[in-house]
Parts: C-alpha cells; structure tokens; sequence
C-alpha cells in the first residue's frame, strides 16, 4: 500500500512529465542496489530532489521501504505525510535538544527492518537558498572549517547518530550529488504541467566500516565528503558531466499501472457522484461537494507549496545565526 500511495508521485516525474535520471558510478556499486541497507546522503538543492531519489527507489525496488529523516511540518501534508506516518519514517523538529531521543528510538526501529531499506537524510537540514548559504559560510569560518560553494554546511548529529544507531543493519552510505542539465531549476509545479527535465545523480558507494566510529571523527568525515561533493558540483558546471559511467535504469511499468487502476477505481464513480450531486438540484449538496473538491484542491497547493524553494522555511537562517 505504501509503495502504491508513494509511486503516484513518481509516475508524475516518469511518465507524465518524461523526466530522464541518468546514473554516474561504476557497475560494482549499481550492481549492490536494491541489495542491502543502506544510508543515502543527498545533497538538498532542488524542490523535486526527493522525486528523484524516490524514482531511483522504484527502479530498484525498494520504493516501499525508503526511509527518511523528515522535519516534522511533512507529517501535517496530505498524501506524503500520512502515508509516511504508517511507513515507521523519522520525524524530527530539527532541535537537537528536543530531537535526539525521537531520533534515536525511530532509528532502534529500523535496526531489525526486514526488508531492503535505503535511509536518506538531508544533512545540511534544509533546502539551499543564497541567504542561507551566506550565514552558512559565516559560521563555517568562525569554526575555521572550508568553505562550500554549492552546499550548506552539513549538520553533524544526525548523520553520526543514524551511523551508530544502524551499524551492524546498514552496510554502506551511498553518497548522490543531484545536479539538472541547462542548468534547470525545476519545481513540481512545472512536473504537474509536464515540463520533462533531464537529472543527473552521481553516486558513490563508502562501506560503513570506513566510517570512523569516534562520533568526533565521524563528524571531520561528512564534512570531507561535502568538500568532495562540492568538487563534483564544481566539475558539473565546468564539464556538464560526472565522472564515472553512465547508467540509465529503465522506468518500470508498475507506477503507470498502479496510477491506472486509482484513476479507474476513484475517480470513475467521483465523476458519477459529482453528475448525480448537480442533477439533483439541491444546494446543500452542490456546496457539500464543491467543499470537498475545494479541500483536495488545498491539500495539492499545500504539497506544492512544502516544495517550493522561495516558500521554503527559516530554519537554516534561524539556526545558523544561532551558532555565530
């Protein structure tokens, strides 16, 4: 049922807008995928960067076990967040103080998971903006760390926490930095009107083991990484490419299939039912109805708007001030 509720948005991105995602890595890592538990880093840029994360889920199968760290304010959003209730996903406030125990309890959770689970988390705690980026880099030279041209600074905790807490289920972090061809900044708004983007995902493989186990240590690891995901970023804009092979999963018919099968169960007899309410003539009815078209009206905006980079919250600005 999750993987059902889930794909609908991806049949959006694949089949009614045609969005391509290629893959650049080496077949030993694509060979793993869909094949173990997994933590995914992914760098926090675009307003449809989870769609594309979550395409790559269905591709390999284990959309309905995908697992994220979600800020709370998702849990309220109609379709996602209620599906994502039932789905055992990890909300948090994005206060350490008040997180850490309802992250740490969510993470124990997953640690028997019986299926393959890929967790993703957002590091850097909230989608890029310039104002954020600016305060970002403030406080990372305050801390004498280098500075990032492409991303935020990364949020230690939650990494090192979700590291300890899986060690021993999760074999791996898989590392994707997202990028979009002609320099596109695409919305979800322009995927409901079938704008077709083209997404480039480079993905590296680091096996946990390599991962120091000193939270300290841990902690110098993720923000090496970003400094290589910054580098990939750098190259991309430079060169138009990643480094590695190209990979291009081929769409599997499922999500089109499932889409199919709603569109026919629901809205066939919602289309008889909202004939029957306007030949009936009664107004209470009409008004009863027109509430309801008018409420799933607002439940699409608000999923739109929780997307929206210029509508975006801030967290990033609030915090990082914080931390000068």
């Amino acid at each position: 049922l999750s993987s059902s509720c889930l794909s609908e948005l991806v049949m959006l991105l694949e089949w009614w807008s045609g969005t391509e995602c290629t893959l650049f890595s080496d077949e030993a890592t694509v060979n793993t995928f869909g094949k173990e538990h997994v933590i995914i880093i992914l760098n926090h840029n675009f307003e449809i960067d989870f769609l594309c994360g979550w395409t790559m889920t269905e591709r390999f199968g284990v959309l309905g076990s995908s697992k994220v760290l979600a800020k709370r304010e998702l849990l309220y959003v109609p379709l996602i967040g209620w599906t994502w209730y039932f789905l055992e996903i990890v909300f948090c406030k994005r206060k350490w103080e008040e997180d850490r125990d309802t992250v740490i309890e969510g993470l124990k959770r997953l640690a028997d998971y019986p299926e393959y689970m890929w967790f993703l988390l957002y590091c850097e705690g909230t989608r890029f903006t310039e104002t954020k980026h600016r305060i970002s880099m403030e406080v990372a030279e305050s801390k004498g760390l280098p500075k990032l041209k492409y991303h935020l600074l990364p949020r230690t905790k939650g990494f090192t926490t979700a590291v300890q807490c899986l060690r021993g289920t999760v074999s791996a972090v898989y590392d994707v930095t997202l990028n979009f061809r002609g320099n596109k900044n695409p919305s979800l708004l322009g995927i409901l009107y079938g704008k077709k983007y083209e997404a480039d995902m480079c993905v590296r493989r680091f096996p946990l083991e390599d991962i120091p186990r000193d939270e300290k240590e841990a902690a110098n690891w993720l923000h090496k990484l970003y400094q290589e995901k910054d580098a990939l970023q750098e190259m991309y804009n430079q060169e138009g490419v990643f480094p590695g092979q190209q990979f291009k999963p081929p769409r599997r018919p499922w999500t089109l299939l499932n889409f199919l099968f709603w569109a026919t169960v629901l809205l066939s007899p919602l289309f008889t039912f909202g004939f029957g309410v306007f030949a009936s003539g009664s107004p209470l009815l009409i008004l009863a109805f027109l509430g309801l078209v008018g409420a799933a009206s607002f439940g699409v905006r608000r999923l739109i708007g929780v997307t929206e980079i210029e509508k975006g919250s801030s967290y990033g600005n609030q915090e990082f001030k914080k931390k000068e």
